[in-house]
């Protein structure tokens, strides 16, 4: 029970992404970033040091950076260490007591340290959205674009990214800034979220439309 050990894989290439369904681009006047759950805890399952972790957590730094150069809002999830068994829910069926509430645990990495003007949103679910006030504020800034990266790109990635959808707001994941239990898992969410609810796109793709518009 708990977060398996993730073997190393390779990233996807732009070559390898499924054609996009719909003709949605990201906007720097529409669009905010999800950095989700990019917590200690999690990011021990990776085999630091190598692919994919290191260079996913480049990329969500390089679109750290453009939104904090463009005004785009940023949002970060960040579970609790030692929830309540009433807290955590079903969730302690599968995956067990979760994460201590400890620095080791708990800290966001450190490459990716959240800024004064970030948004740390507690995380409950595998989704973003739930038990947070994560559309409120998308709605109070006038923002229906949500470009979605973190771990783990098959569970709380794709669940936020469809969530997004369901609240009439475009979700985009980043293929090379998500990480997942396993090359099949990563190829899973990102073809999910082509076909279903958003587009699938690269990390570069991202920062030159940002900067563009």
């Amino acid at each position: 029970m708990g977060v398996p050990r993730i073997a190393n894989y390779p990233l996807p290439e732009k070559s390898q992404l499924p054609a996009a369904k719909v003709d949605w681009q990201p906007d720097s006047s529409r669009a905010a970033l999800l950095i989700h759950d990019m917590q200690q805890y999690f990011l021990a399952a990776f085999n630091q040091g190598e692919s994919p972790i290191n260079p996913v957590i480049a990329n969500i730094k390089a679109l750290l950076d453009i939104c904090h150069k463009k005004g785009v809002p940023v949002f970060y999830t960040a579970q609790r260490g030692n929830q309540q068994r009433c807290d955590r829910g079903l969730q302690a069926d599968f995956w067990g007591p979760g994460m201590k509430a400890d620095a080791a645990h708990e800290t966001i990495v450190p490459a990716l340290t959240p800024g004064e003007d970030d948004f740390v949103l507690v995380k409950h679910r595998y989704s973003a959205f739930q038990r947070s006030n994560l559309l409120t504020l998308l709605q109070a800034r006038q923002r229906d674009q949500l470009i979605v990266t973190g771990v783990y790109a098959q569970i709380g990635c794709q669940i936020s990214a469809a969530e997004a959808f369901q609240h009439d707001i475009e979700p985009f994941l980043v293929a090379d800034a998500v990480a997942a239990y396993s090359q099949a898992h990563h190829e899973q969410a990102v073809n999910y979220v082509a076909g279903c609810c958003g587009v699938s796109l690269m990390t570069n793709d991202v920062v030159n439309a940002l900067d563009s518009h």
